[in-house]
């Protein structure tokens, strides 16, 4: 619960907020009931997953290349409510139809498909736990902890829709929407262009990276290729940074990442939410 409360107006409000949107691009239905039952819907989503992340493990969790696809629809679809809500502000814009009475669980539901870096972290202790019962209790205790910090963007969100910062909202929010879409664009590496070589030792088969809310420094190294080496991550601050995606799979660091021998070139890892970026080079 205390991961919740820092990081509810951080980064899981940054990268789960714009769900809200929609929210508001409806009309009908108090505001406040609608908070609530996103919110409602959000907690059943995360008790559900860390239960089964308590009972199967990392079996059920998603590869980075799978969350790399959901972040980038997820971003296109915060664009999509952004875009509705600023054409409502329009004098000729229609009355739109009363939301849904599901949509608002729905689209708290969907938020466990966006995960912030703090939320790897507590699904990375539900798998751990070994136990449905402590996975569920610790994404439960973590979603309790972000409730406050959503109900507010909630209420704001409801109350802006109504007025003419309708519009500056909907730009704000298509930001959030092409930030979040990038994000998944980077952590899925499909637009990634290849590092220059670093200019650390290149027969060192170990390295040590510190992980900061910054980024990874540094964020370019070398090692030696053909013999098996390791990539010590070192936390330096709470964040994204702190879960790592690199080989095809997520790392709580601090760890230590023993890798296989590997041909010469470059390696690549992101953070858990794409944000950030780090390469080795193998030569």
């Amino acid at each position: 619960m205390a991961a919740g409360l820092v990081a509810g107006t951080a980064t899981c409000t940054a990268a789960q907020g714009g769900l809200l949107m929609g929210l508001a691009d409806g009309r009908g239905g108090r505001g406040p009931a609608l908070v609530a039952w996103f919110l409602a819907g959000r907690l059943a989503a995360y008790t559900a997953v860390g239960a089964l992340l308590g009972l199967l493990g990392s079996a059920v969790s998603l590869p980075p290349q799978a969350r790399a696809v959901l972040l980038v629809a997820a971003g296109v679809t915060v664009i999509g409510f952004a875009i509705r809500l600023m054409r409502r502000t329009g004098c000729a814009a229609p009355e739109p139809p009363p939301p849904s009475r599901f949509r608002a669980p729905l689209l708290g539901a969907a938020t466990v498909l966006v995960p912030c870096g703090v939320t790897l972290g507590v699904e990375m202790i539900a798998v751990s736990s070994g136990s449905p019962l402590a996975g569920a209790a610790a994404m439960a205790g973590f979603v309790a902890g972000t409730a406050p910090a959503f109900a507010l963007l909630g209420y704001v969100l409801r109350r802006v829709s109504r007025t003419r910062l309708a519009r500056w909202a909907g730009v704000v929010a298509v930001g959030a929407g092409l930030w979040t879409a990038a994000a998944g664009v980077n952590l899925g590496g499909w637009l990634a262009a290849p590092a220059a070589p670093a200019s650390a030792d290149p027969g060192a088969t170990s390295v040590t990276v510190w992980a900061t809310r910054e980024g990874y420094r540094p964020a370019m190294v070398s090692l030696r290729a053909g013999v098996p080496v390791e990539v010590v991550f070192e936390l330096v601050d709470r964040g994204c940074t702190g879960t790592v995606s690199i080989g095809g799979r997520d790392v709580a660091l601090p760890a230590t990442v023993r890798l296989p021998p590997q041909p010469a070139g470059t390696m690549r890892y992101v953070c858990g939410m794409g944000m950030y970026t780090g390469f080795i080079h193998f030569s």
